[in-house]
C-alpha cells in the first residue's frame, strides 16, 4: 500500500524575522539560480508540524534590496519551481482607511497598481503566442479565507477588506498623491505588492497578501513619518501577523493548486 503523498510547501514571502515562528524547525538553506536571475534570499526551508515551509526573504538578507530592485521574477519562478504552490506575501503597508492605522492587519481583497519599469511577467522575450491572464481577483479567495478564519478564531483585531494601492517606491508618498490614491478607492499604500501577485497567478499559484500597517498614509496624520514610528508599529503587530501564519499554514498547505 502507498503513503500518501507529502504536502506542498507554503512559500511565505517577507522579512527574515518571519522565520521564528513558534514551533518552527528549520531544515535547511538552498541558493537557486532561476532564468530570471538570482532571487532576493536563499530558500530557507522548514517544518511547522507536518506542514513544510518555505520562506524567501523579500528584501535579501540583510535587508538591502529596495522594493523597484526586488528581482520578484526570480522570487516567484524559485518557490514555484520548489513545489510551492501557496503563497503568503506579508507586506509593511501604510494605512490610508480610518480604520486601518499602525500595528493594524489586513487582508486585503483588491489591489491597484500605480508601478513602472519592473520586471512584471514572465510572458515576453520568443514567445509562442500572446498569453492574457484573468487577473479580475487578484488574491486567491480560498488562501483568503483560511487566513481570515485563522485571525477571527484567534480573536485578533483586523481587517478582511481593502484595496492595496502599490507605488514605486523607495521614497514615500507625497500627500497629494495619498488624496488622489483615496480618490481612486485605495485603502492602503505599499510598495512590494506588485507585481507580486500578478507573476503568482502567472504560475497558477494561490496567492494571499497578509499586511501589518506600520504608518498612517502621507497627511493622514499631524506629523511626517519616521523609521521609528514604523518599526515600533513591527514591534506591536508582528506578533499578530506570525500567530496568523501559526494557525493557518496547515490549512494553506492543503488547497489545491490554481487550475491550468
Amino acid at each position: 500500500m502507498s503513503s500518501a503523498a507529502a504536502p506542498a510547501p507554503v512559500g511565505i514571502i517577507g522579512g527574515t524575522g518571519l522565520t521564528t515562528l513558534s514551533g518552527l524547525e528549520i531544515t535547511g538553506e538552498r541558493d537557486v539560480q532561476t532564468p530570471w536571475g538570482e532571487p532576493s534570499s536563499a530558500l530557507v526551508e522548514g517544518r511547522l508540524g507536518d506542514q513544510p515551509v518555505i520562506f524567501l526573504s523579500r528584501h535579501g538578507n540583510p535587508h538591502r534590496i529596495p522594493p523597484h530592485q526586488v528581482n520578484y521574477r526570480a522570487n516567484l519562478w524559485a518557490l514555484e519551481k520548489a513545489g510551492v504552490r501557496t503563497v503568503v506575501g506579508v507586506n509593511a503597508v501604510g494605512g490610508i482607511h480610518p480604520a486601518m492605522g499602525p500595528a493594524h492587519i489586513v487582508i486585503p481583497e483588491q489591489i491597484i497598481d500605480y508601478t513602472w519599469g519592473r520586471g512584471s511577467t514572465f510572458f515576453e522575450g520568443e514567445l509562442d503566442g500572446v498569453t492574457h491572464i484573468d487577473f479580475t481577483f487578484p488574491y486567491t479567495e480560498s488562501a483568503r479565507a483560511v487566513v481570515i478564519g485563522a485571525a477571527r478564531d484567534l480573536g485578533l483585531s483586523f481587517s478582511d477588506f481593502g484595496v492595496y494601492g502599490a507605488t514605486q517606491g523607495p521614497r514615500l508618498e507625497t500627500a497629494a498623491e495619498i488624496v488622489r490614491m483615496e480618490r481612486d478607492g485605495c485603502d492602503l499604500v505599499g510598495m512590494t505588492g506588485m507585481p507580486e501577485a500578478a507573476l503568482a497567478a502567472e504560475l497558477r499559484l494561490n496567492y494571499v497578501c497578509l499586511g501589518l500597517v506600520v504608518n498612517w498614509a502621507a497627511g493622514k496624520s499631524d506629523h511626517i513619518i519616521t523609521m521609528d514610528e514604523i518599526e515600533a508599529a513591527i514591534d506591536q503587530g508582528m506578533s499578530g501577523v506570525k500567530r496568523i501564519l501559526e494557525e493557518s499554514i496547515s490549512g494553506l498547505g492543503a488547497l489545491s493548486p490554481q487550475p491550468a
